[in-house]
């Protein structure tokens, strides 16, 4: 699958996110817009998003997986990729992409094996769960949405020096 040509260039700074469970996606539009950078909404079904020049929304279908393709395939050095799944920051990573969770932590080539793995035990540990159930994350919280704040603002200011000095971060 290929990303529309209407895609961000690339080596174009650019935010694209995994809407369809991102609960940040007012605090990406007031940041993103604050920077003048591009936001790509891509979901599985029609979100509201602002009317803005910088803001688009892309719908792709409903089938397993066809939001995080797109996604992949439009990520590359210059895009701020945020989501909460790990499989999807991992491709990103792999294009060149910066990539965010919701909750302000970064995605890292450094990080993300070990973020794969960690996801890949509770996976199992959750199916061979009997009795009290294993849950998932925490809920979502107030410095939750203050540290992705900041964290998305420190990354749309480092790559942005970082193509002023000719190369991506």
């Amino acid at each position: 699958m290929s990303a529309p040509d209407s895609s961000p260039a690339t080596g174009s700074r650019h935010v694209l996110v995994d809407a369809d469970a991102c609960p940040v996606k007012e605090e990406i539009y007031k940041v993103a817009l604050r920077h003048q950078v591009p936001v790509t909404i891509v979901s599985n079904r029609p979100i509201r998003v602002p009317d803005h020049p910088l803001v688009r929304r892309v719908v792709v279908s409903d089938s397993f997986d066809a939001a995080d393709d797109w996604i992949a395939q439009a990520s590359g050095p210059g895009s701020v990729v945020i989501t909460a799944d790990i499989l999807l920051a991992d491709r990103a990573i792999k294009a060149g992409a910066m990539v965010l969770a919701p909750t302000g932590k970064p995605f890292t080539a450094s990080s993300i094996g070990g973020a794969i793995a960690t996801r890949a035990i509770m996976a199992d540990l959750r199916a061979g769960a009997v009795g009290d159930a294993i849950g998932g994350p925490p809920p979502f919280s107030k410095a939750d949405r203050s540290r992705f704040l900041s964290a998305l603002d420190e990354a749309l200011t480092r790559l942005m020096r970082g193509m002023q000095a000719g190369r991506s971060v």
